[in-house]
């Protein structure tokens, strides 16, 4: 014989699912999809930065990127960057030593030198090591910095035409942007 609820007991269970349901909702889906926090247990976990990742767009004749604030920890940071024709731009993420940073990037057709390197924190020689050297129209990949510096990609648009590339990148860094 098989046992049976009660009315009484199944409108209990229902009320309790939806308690839990909108708890989930207003503590994690709302905050992860939509950027809403009304308990600000959203942010506290890190679920806001998942609603709203930061998008810059950096043009190769401007001197800064649009993204200037420093980070420790972030989801992924979507940025855009414009190398002139006949023109070299490097971009640049401050990052402590064994900090690692996923990334990916693409160009808008063309492909495109480039130099993956680091700069230690303090030398003043001029040392860099280079991580990868080569000319492609997409890279995908990650890298633990093995020292505390200055980490990012020299591009070199040997073309005649202007070449957009998206870098999308996540880890342990602060953006530094474009330096001369």
């Amino acid at each position: 014989m098989q046992d049976t609820l009660s009315n009484k007991a199944l409108l209990k269970a229902t009320v309790i699912a939806v308690f839990i349901a909108g708890l989930a909702l207003v503590s994690f889906i709302l905050p992860a999809e939509y950027n809403i926090d009304p308990t600000g247990i959203g942010a506290k976990l890190g679920l806001t930065a998942l609603a709203n990742p930061k998008a810059a767009v950096v043009s190769g004749a401007e001197t800064k990127a649009t993204i200037d604030v420093p980070k420790s920890v972030q989801a992924a940071d979507i940025i855009e960057v414009i190398i002139p024709a006949g023109r070299g731009l490097e971009f640049k993420f401050a990052m402590e030593k064994f900090k690692k940073m996923e990334y990916q990037w693409q160009t808008d057709g063309a492909a495109i030198f480039f130099d993956l390197h680091g700069e230690p924190e303090g030398d003043t020689t001029g040392y860099y090591e280079s991580y990868a050297i080569a000319t492609l129209a997409d890279m995908q990949g990650s890298f633990t910095t093995p020292f505390a510096g200055v980490h990012g990609w020299y591009w070199k648009n040997k073309s005649a035409q202007a070449v957009v590339i998206t870098l999308t990148v996540s880890g342990e860094y602060s953006v530094i942007g474009l330096k001369k």
